[in-house]
């Protein structure tokens, strides 16, 4: 009906899939308002953004919450009520948030606000907040923002990169008096764990194994709210090593890659879908891992947990919550985690005491995983005497599987976790997942920046005048051009390197010019 600023160009294919995902697709009797989210392929190219600093905020965000080039979320507020004037009987709306930030806690709590709001005074709502958020700062890493709404002051941390895993955001808020006193966000991103992971904590191993490898995955849950609540457990549950696969929180039989996903022709897709249509049963039947949940609910004891079945024994319709696969984990399972989260439930704990611990537990195991990897990557780094000024930078040794695994008998995950099984195996396969490709290209590509600025340092301490003097104009020439080049490399990548440093190149540059004859000089300045 409408869309809000108005220049937001949307393609037609986005609008439609938008509409789709913004409604519950299988009956629920629930009236009321539901929240959930969901996140879309963008169709049409790239579109340029309205931020010219995106490159600046990714580089400082934390990897799980980089602004996405190729994806929207959608965050929908939905509500439904009985309403005799309607033609069927109903009154039926969704407001949605659309953006390119997986901030699912700020949204939803911001809609929380907005919708109830809109239902009742509409249009006007929309521009009055359009204009207070118009006037929010942009989010920078590691700053605490507050951000004015509705007579209601925000009050948010943005995550930075540099933030230690597993250290709870920072409780001290500046307060700065502000009146009305700040409606606090502990977190803009993460979930309530435990809440999400009530039916299958005895499975969580299981499930850390599955999304680490990137293998295909079907929840199917009884409504959009508990489908894509736990489809963003799941890929939240290998920070901070970042999910490199596709997923769909909430998936409709109207999306455009409903035909790619549902094809047995090929082996499904790396990806994680999160639906609610029993039609989905028989669609996807031939996917290697189904897990069904039922209603989340919130009670004093442990939840009747989920058992892993075969997948024969998916049955239509009727079928019981359960993880449907033949998966066999590498790794044994963690008693003590069980133990402590039961005690845990018989003590009454609160819930995000209890978060805190499952995410504690999963940042250990991706932990204990990830560093022999840290520790051999960093083995093929050049030594940096070997990095000389006058000489290109030398290259960084190939990553070798074999050699890797040679280090895990002194150096493997046994050091930092108690967990027995098969790491090897898990490895092995680990290499052929989308999660380890995109692990290894971050690196490199951060080593390469690394020697690039390690070598403009090498070059700022050299002894230019003596190199020069027994070289020809040509050398000459050729070095200016290759440091200039540098220097802009330098400059639009963000290389770590020093303002100082690059200036003293730039003088650098200039005193070799300053020494050629006339006419190269002037060629030299005009290139």
């Amino acid at each position: 009906q409408l869309v809000y600023p108005y220049d937001f160009r949307l393609t037609e294919k986005e609008k439609t899939s938008i509409c789709y995902l913004s409604f519950p697709d299988s009956y629920s009797g629930g009236l009321g308002d539901t929240q959930f989210s969901f996140r879309l392929r963008q169709s049409g190219g790239q579109r340029t953004t309205h931020y010219e600093d995106d490159g600046e905020y990714n580089r400082e965000a934390p990897l799980t919450l980089q602004r996405e080039s190729a994806h929207y979320f959608g965050y929908v507020y939905f509500r439904q009520v009985k309403d005799s004037s309607m033609k069927r009987g109903y009154f039926q709306k969704s407001l949605v948030l659309v953006s390119r930030l997986p901030y699912v806690n700020l949204f939803q709590s911001l809609l929380q606000l907005i919708a109830p709001e809109y239902f009742d005074k509409l249009e006007p709502c929309l521009e009055a907040v359009c204009n207070e958020i118009d006037q929010w700062p942009p989010p920078v890493p590691g700053q605490t923002l507050n951000l004015p709404v509705m007579g209601v002051v925000i009050q948010v941390r943005i995550p930075s990169r540099v933030d230690k895993p597993g250290s709870s955001p920072v409780k001290q808020f500046n307060q700065e008096n502000l009146l009305p006193a700040p409606l606090v966000l502990p977190t803009i991103h993460e979930l309530d764990l435990f809440r999400c992971f009530q039916p299958v904590l005895i499975h969580v191993q299981m499930l850390w194994e599955l999304m680490l490898l990137g293998e295909p995955i079907v929840v199917m849950a009884p409504s959009p709210t508990v489908s894509s609540e736990m489809v963003l457990a799941l890929t939240s549950c290998l920070a901070p090593l970042r999910y490199c696969c596709d997923y769909r929180p909430y998936f409709t039989i109207h999306d455009s890659e409903f035909k790619e996903y549902t094809t047995r022709t090929q082996a499904p897709p790396n990806i994680v879908v999160g639906v609610t249509n029993p039609f989905f049963i028989k669609t996807l039947q031939h996917w290697p891992h189904i897990l069904r949940v039922g209603e989340l609910r919130m009670s004093g004891d442990l939840p009747k947990q989920v058992k892993v079945k075969k997948l024969a024994k998916l049955k239509t319709l009727d079928t019981k919550p359960g993880i449907y696969t033949s998966y066999k984990t590498f790794l044994h399972k963690d008693k003590t985690l069980i133990k402590r989260l039961l005690k845990g439930i018989q003590r009454k704990r609160p819930s995000e005491v209890q978060s805190a611990l499952l995410r504690r537990h999963l940042l250990e195991l991706t932990q204990s995983f990830i560093i022999p990897l840290e520790h051999y990557i960093a083995s093929l780094m050049p030594l940096q005497r070997a990095i000389t000024p006058w000489k290109n930078p030398p290259q960084i040794r190939p990553f070798r599987q074999e050699d890797f695994m040679k280090t895990l008998e002194h150096a493997g995950p046994q050091l930092t976790c108690v967990l027995k099984g098969d790491w090897l195996g898990l490895y092995r396969r680990f290499f052929k997942s989308p999660n380890f490709d995109g692990w290894y290209r971050q690196r490199h590509k951060e080593m390469t920046q690394k020697l690039e600025a390690l070598h403009l340092e090498a070059i700022c301490e050299a002894n230019i005048v003596a190199w020069m003097k027994d070289k020809s104009e040509v050398e000459i020439v050729d070095l200016v051009l290759k440091l200039r080049e540098k220097l802009v490399r330098a400059r639009c990548q963000h290389l770590p390197v020093k303002e100082e440093t690059l200036q003293r190149v730039g003088l650098y540059i200039e005193t070799i010019i300053g020494s050629l004859p006339e006419d190269l000089q002037t060629v030299l300045h005009h290139h």
